[in-house]
């Protein structure tokens, strides 16, 4: 029987390197899946990460448009009423300038001059209120931005270049040019 001893421990020798391989090999395996299944989760992490970036950007993106849509809307409508506003001041200057005329010439009646009067200060207030201002004129340099020159004076008192006569007057609403003054400029 020493002779089946001697063999059966060889036997048990392979038998457990065959046991430890087997094992190692599942070892490897586990490992492998493990490394196969992180690499899938950071395959599907990188994807999910690309794929909220780009629907940030797009976030982003109609954000800022509706932030131009509505700057722009608001400042359309703004514009919108200052031109309806200027369109309609303007209609009305022809008749501020045919009251100032009529309140030049003579009168006998005082009590309809002062009525005339009355109507003239309330029409200049409803033109303050609706932020209409008259451009000073007369005695300033000439600006052909808010002047508009129909003669040239030589031997006045003002200087060269400067308004030395107003023969209608002009008007701003705002910072909105309404109508030029019309004006004569010392040579």
């Amino acid at each position: 029987m020493e002779k089946n001893e001697n063999i059966s421990e060889p036997l048990d020798e392979l038998d457990e390197d065959i046991t430890e391989d087997a094992e190692e090999g599942t070892d490897d395996l586990d490992e492998a899946d493990a490394a196969s299944e992180y690499n899938d989760s950071a395959a599907q992490f990188a994807d999910l990460e690309d794929a909220l970036a780009e629907e940030k950007d797009k976030y982003l993106r109609l954000f800022a448009e509706y932030d131009n849509y509505r700057k722009r809307t608001a400042k359309e409508k703004t514009e919108t009423y200052q031109n309806a506003s200027v369109q309609c001041v303007e209609k009305l200057l022809p008749v501020l300038d045919s009251f100032e005329r009529s309140l030049e010439a003579e009168c006998s009646d005082e009590n309809f001059k002062n009525g005339m009067n009355m109507i003239y200060n309330q029409f200049k207030s409803f033109l303050t209120q609706m932020n209409v201002s008259e451009i000073e004129a007369l005695g300033t340099e000439f600006d052909p931005n808010l002047h508009n020159a129909i003669q040239q004076q030589d031997g006045t008192d003002y200087a060269s270049n400067y308004v030395c006569a107003v023969f209608q007057k002009g008007y701003m609403l705002g910072d909105k040019l309404i109508r030029p003054a019309m004006v004569a400029v010392a040579v």
